[in-house]
C-alpha cells in the first residue's frame, strides 16, 4: 500500500503536491472501470522499496470528474482527484474501462477526454493494463507503435486502429515511453516489469514476493486462449522445465525434455507450447537470458563465466541474445543494473 501523509504532520507536503525524489505514478479511472486492474498499480507500486526501506513511488489515482466513478462490478469507486494530477505525473497508466462507449465503437475519444489526455506532459511515460489500450489508441499515442491488448479484442482494435503494430500473443509491450499489456492479470507482470526497469531485479523480485506473485511469467497470451480441455489422463511438462532451471549452464536437447516426461519429442513439444505459449527451444533461451541478467547484476564476475553459468556457452553468444531480447550488450546492461536504481 502506499504511503499516507498526516495531514499537518511536520514536514507533510500539502495534499496534491508530489512528494520529493519518488516517481510519481497517476492512475487515471474512466467511467466503467474494472476495479481489479484499478488497484494493480498501487498495490505493485506501492510495495517497492529502495535498499533502506524507502518508498521509491508515490501513487495516486485520479478522473475525468471527481466522486463517484461507475465500476464495472455491482459497486461503484470513489476518486476525490482531477485530471489536473496528470499535469505532475512521471508514467501514467491507464486501465481497462468500458465507457464512453464511442471509444470501442469509432476508436474515437470525445472531446472531454482528449482534454484530460491533452494534459498529459510530453515525455510522461504511459502505459495501459488491458484494453485500456483503446484509449491510447485512441489518443494517437499508439500509431505507428507495437501494442498488445486482451486477445479477445484483438480483432476489433485492428479494424478501428490499423496503424498500431498489434501483437496480441504477448503478455506485454514495452515500447520506450509507451507501455501496453494483456488482459487483466498482465497488468501484474508490467507493473513489476516498471519497476524491474526503473530499479533492477532485486528490487522487482522483492515486490513481487511482497505481493505473492511471480516476477516473471513464462510465455503470452497464446497460453490462454480457449482451445479444447485436454485428455485428463495427459502429462503436464512442469517436471521438465522445473529439471531444466537447475541445469541451464549445460547443453540441453529436446529429447532430455521429453525424455524427462516420457514423451515422444512431438507429443511433449505440443504439450509445451499448450502450456507454456512458445516453443521449449524458445522457453529456454528466455531463462538463460533471465539467468544472465541476474548475474550481470548481482555478481562482478567475468563475461564469459557469466556465459557459461547461464548456458550460452560464449560471451559473444550471450551478446548477441541479450541484445536481441534486450536492446542492449551485457556490458551496458550491467553498467546500468549494478547501482541501486535508474532514474526514468
Amino acid at each position: 500500500m502506499t504511503d499516507v501523509a498526516t495531514p499537518g504532520a511536520p514536514g507533510t507536503p500539502e495534499p496534491g503536491t508530489p512528494a520529493p525524489g519518488r516517481h510519481r505514478v497517476v492512475v487515471l479511472a474512466l467511467p466503467d472501470v474494472i476495479p481489479f486492474e484499478l488497484s494493480i498499480p498501487p498495490r505493485i507500486f506501492g510495495r517497492a522499496h529502495g535498499p533502506s526501506g524507502e518508498p521509491l513511488y508515490e501513487v495516486v489515482s485520479c478522473t475525468p470528474v471527481p466522486g463517484r466513478v461507475p465500476a464495472n462490478g455491482d459497486f461503484d469507486v470513489h476518486v476525490e482527484r482531477g485530471p489536473e494530477e496528470l499535469e505532475q505525473a512521471d508514467t501514467v497508466i491507464v486501465p481497462a474501462a468500458y465507457k464512453p462507449s464511442e471509444v470501442y465503437r469509432d476508436g474515437r475519444l470525445p472531446d472531454e477526454l482528449r482534454d484530460v489526455f491533452a494534459r498529459i506532459r510530453p515525455g510522461t511515460r504511459i502505459a495501459s493494463i488491458c484494453t485500456g489500450s483503446f484509449f491510447l489508441a485512441a489518443a494517437g499515442l499508439l500509431d505507428g507503435r507495437p501494442a498488445t491488448t486482451h486477445w479477445w479484442w484483438a480483432d476489433h482494435f485492428r479494424r478501428l486502429f490499423p496503424s498500431v503494430r498489434l501483437d496480441p500473443d504477448v503478455l506485454y509491450v514495452d515500447d520506450g515511453d509507451v507501455l501496453t499489456s494483456a488482459g487483466v492479470a498482465a497488468g501484474i507482470d508490467l507493473c513489476v516489469h516498471i519497476v524491474r526497469r526503473d530499479h533492477g531485479a532485486a528490487v522487482a523480485n522483492d515486490t513481487a514476493r511482497r505481493s505473492v506473485v511471480p516476477p516473471h511469467r513464462d510465455g503470452g497470451q497464446a497460453q490462454y486462449v480457449h482451445r479444447p480441455v485436454p485428455d485428463d489422463r495427459a502429462h503436464g511438462t512442469s517436471a521438465a522445465r522445473a529439471w531444466a532451471l537447475t541445469r541451464l549452464h549445460e547443453p540441453i536437447r529436446l529429447r532430455d525434455l521429453a525424455d524427462r516426461e516420457s514423451m515422444s519429442v512431438r507429443t511433449f513439444t505440443r504439450r509445451f507450447r499448450e502450456e507454456v505459449g512458445v516453443s521449449p527451444g524458445q522457453w529456454l533461451t528466455a531463462q538463460r537470458v533471465e539467468r544472465a541478467r541476474q548475474l550481470l547484476e548481482s555478481t562482478e564476475l567475468p563475461m564469459d563465466q557469466v556465459a557459461g553459468d547461464a548456458g550460452f556457452g560464449t560471451a559473444q553468444s550471450m551478446r548477441a541474445h541479450l541484445q536481441s531480447a534486450l536492446g542492449v550488450s551485457p556490458t551496458a546492461y550491467r553498467r546500468t543494473f549494478r547501482g541501486e536504481g535508474v532514474a526514468i
